[in-house]
């Protein structure tokens, strides 16, 4: 705001009291304080819009990087989603293709599958070498 120092103020005062004389100046300075208070109090109102409205800004600002990042974070799984299912099908439809051509590429599973009542090889049998010490000294 405007700085006035003591000597600037009592230099208006003085000129005041001349221009004015000592019936009117306690009426003048009363109007010129309330003058003050007005403008004053209607600076600190426009001071407080603007500020809000700074505020209102930074937090739409904030919003809109927050939506930004959300947007392509989104986009970012969409598309992986949409490459793991393009990989899913043609892998699936590679499988078709191939069971539908080559039927005969793939083995049958009964032809690796033992029979449930082959017998089964007998293994030759080791006796272990007896002991005469029970505490295993020979």
């Amino acid at each position: 705001m405007i700085e006035i120092s003591f000597g600037k103020l009592l230099l208006l005062a003085v000129v005041a009291l001349i221009v004015l004389g000592p019936e009117k100046l306690p009426g003048a300075a009363r109007t010129a304080g309330a003058l003050l208070r007005r403008m004053r109090s209607g600076w600190d109102s426009v001071r407080a819009e603007v500020e809000r409205e700074i505020q209102a800004e930074e937090i739409k600002r904030t919003l809109r990087e927050t939506a930004d990042a959300a947007r392509a974070t989104h986009d970012s799984v969409r598309d992986d989603i949409r490459g793991t299912t393009d990989r899913v099908r043609d892998s699936f439809t590679d499988s078709q293709i191939a069971r539908h051509t080559a039927p005969d590429a793939v083995p049958d599973p009964q032809q690796h599958m033992l029979p449930l009542n082959a017998p089964a090889q007998a293994e030759p049998s080791v006796d272990p070498e007896p002991r005469n010490d029970p505490h295993g000294r020979s």
